[in-house]
């Protein structure tokens, strides 16, 4: 039986959503609200994160910890999820940028919230995970690539907003290039096994830059190498 939108939460998600919010008030003073916005925990609650991991993972699916997917990448712990994506501020009409699709936790998540997602993938197995996450749950606004994050997506930019969900050791020029004015984009940055900081970047309508750091985090490393497969998508 393929897995669906979940329109009551289980004991599990209810769990998961009470650490998020538990996470948020303890953080408060970093992040700089008591709560996320409530469509952004409403996405959280309807998405079922135990279709996104291994078999063997499932039992963990809905702590709130990252988890490994393979390929040495990880899906990230709920409550980090749930922040970054309260950060990019998306509203129904937007277009988004997501360099890192991995199992496409995050994505699905963003798809709920916007009207497009454009999703990047270095990886091609993991590429084809995701592809096949989003077709069973009918996730239909989400295209996936594999392909260099780095150097983000230009056919498509830009963007009203972009997320990384892997940590570069500088905010990539390509990425704010493709940010439109008046856009977010959330990315960690930071050297793998040093501090890493959550950045956001937001773009001025005047296409002013100002940076702001949010809060320490841990994540695997961007990597910025040239990959020349055929586009995968899916629509």
């Amino acid at each position: 039986m393929k897995p669906t939108l979940k329109p009551v939460m289980d004991k599990n998600t209810k769990r998961m959503i009470a650490d998020i919010e538990s996470e948020v008030h303890y953080t408060r003073s970093y992040i700089g609200k008591n709560k996320l916005d409530d469509r952004v925990m409403d996405a959280m609650a309807k998405v079922p994160r135990d279709y996104f991991v291994s078999e063997e993972s499932k039992v963990f699916a809905f702590d709130n910890g990252p988890l490994p997917i393979g390929y040495g990448q990880t899906i990230s712990q709920p409550y980090i999820v749930a922040l970054m994506t309260d950060l990019l501020q998306l509203k129904p009409q937007h277009s988004v940028l997501e360099i890192g699709t991995g199992s496409g936790y995050q994505t699905a998540i963003l798809s709920l919230l916007c009207k497009q997602v454009y999703s990047v993938e270095r990886i091609h197995q993991l590429n084809e995970i995701a592809k096949t996450h989003f077709k069973d749950l009918a996730y239909n606004n989400i295209e996936t690539r594999v392909g260099n994050g780095y150097i983000g997506w230009l056919e498509h930019a830009p963007y009203d907003a972009i997320i990384v969900t892997a940590a570069a050791s500088h905010i990539p020029e390509p990425l704010i290039e493709q940010l439109k004015p008046s856009g977010n984009l959330v990315i960690p940055v930071g050297l793998p096994g040093r501090h890493q900081e959550l950045m956001r970047v937001k773009k001025d309508p005047q296409n002013k830059v100002t940076v702001d750091s949010i809060l320490g985090v841990a994540f695997v490393p961007l990597i910025n190498e040239n990959i020349h497969p055929p586009n995968e998508s899916i629509h």
